[in-house]
């Protein structure tokens, strides 16, 4: 096997015909043989069903079925567990990344590049919300992780065999795709593209599970949020002791002052109360994943497993 594709599905029926039309015409083109890995992650729509038929008339088209939904990260590394193909190309399935850019990533790989990232130029039809918070976000992870994640890049990529072997060999848990590509190393490249709106049906990444997944990435490949608690707490130390020498001297040269009663109490209680609670909460978030990777849980179930041979299934 060449090459394969990897693509997680979640209550995508609307898209999944005119995704596998564009898809066939795209692998006709390709210059080796090539396979569909479709990752159903607990769709509650006839996403399955469909995936079902087009494995039946389509030998190239394998895929893997969730026991319940596991999220778009999870599913993404199942696909690539599975993935037998010298060159593994992961692609969204609302088709905002062009199956037909898939040549262009080939031809960087055969170039020497053993990761191909797409780069997104400008995303169309969406938010003015959602392209600030990205943009704010992917800067801000570049300036504080500890590896170089290039902006403006999501999942959709090309990667050598060899880069994906070792993304399988990888053992955490809250996985954040992008990141561990980078991380990897080897020659990595850029391919620029406009992002197209969704094909059909509601956008699957809300704000909520966006944010979650921002705080993931920051979390998982930067130290710098342990230390902001840690100045922040510095900071306030000194605010306490400036503020305690000031109440002294107002105490004894302006004894009737207001800045000495209960207001400015409740108001250095409150400081140094709202800095105790995001110190703690920065350190949840990093315990909370050391019980994750402690607990040792597999990281998906699957209930179907088809088209990679009896082996396997």
């Amino acid at each position: 096997m060449k090459y394969s594709l990897v693509i997680p599905i979640y209550n995508e029926e609307n898209t999944l015909p005119e995704l596998y039309r564009r898809l066939w015409g795209v692998m006709d083109v390709m210059d080796g043989e090539a396979e569909v890995i479709l990752v159903n992650d607990g769709s509650g729509d006839r996403s399955l069903q469909l995936i079902r038929e087009f494995h039946q008339k389509d030998s190239r088209i394998c895929y893997l079925s969730f026991a319940r939904n596991f999220g778009h990260q999870t599913a993404v590394t199942a696909g690539l567990n599975f993935a037998r193909g010298e060159v593994v190309i992961v692609l969204d399935g609302d088709l905002q990344d062009p199956p037909e850019l898939i040549p262009d990533l080939i031809a960087k790989w055969r170039e020497g590049y053993q990761v191909v990232y797409a780069q997104r130029t400008q995303r169309r039809q969406e938010s003015w919300l959602k392209r600030s918070t990205a943009f704010v976000f992917y800067r801000l992870l570049r300036r504080l992780a500890n590896v170089d994640i290039p902006s403006d890049t999501g999942d959709f990529c090309l990667m050598d065999r060899c880069v994906v072997d070792i993304l399988n060999k990888m053992p955490e848990r809250d996985r954040y795709i992008r990141g561990l590509r980078a991380w990897i190393g080897f020659e990595q490249t850029a391919i620029k593209f406009q992002r197209d709106p969704r094909f059909a049906g509601e956008v699957k990444y809300t704000f909520a599970k966006s944010f979650a997944l921002a705080i993931d990435g920051l979390v998982s490949f930067s130290k710098v949020p342990l230390r902001l608690a840690t100045y922040v707490g510095l900071f306030a130390a000194c605010v306490s002791i400036l503020m305690a020498v000031l109440v002294f001297y107002w105490r004894i040269f302006y004894p009737n002052s207001p800045l000495t009663g209960m207001a400015i109490i409740i108001m250095a209680v409150f400081f140094l109360g709202a800095v105790q609670l995001v110190s703690i909460g920065i350190l949840g978030e990093y315990i909370g994943r050391i019980y994750e990777e402690v607990k040792g849980r597999p990281l998906y179930t699957l209930a179907e497993v088809v088209g990679f041979g009896e082996k396997r299934e």
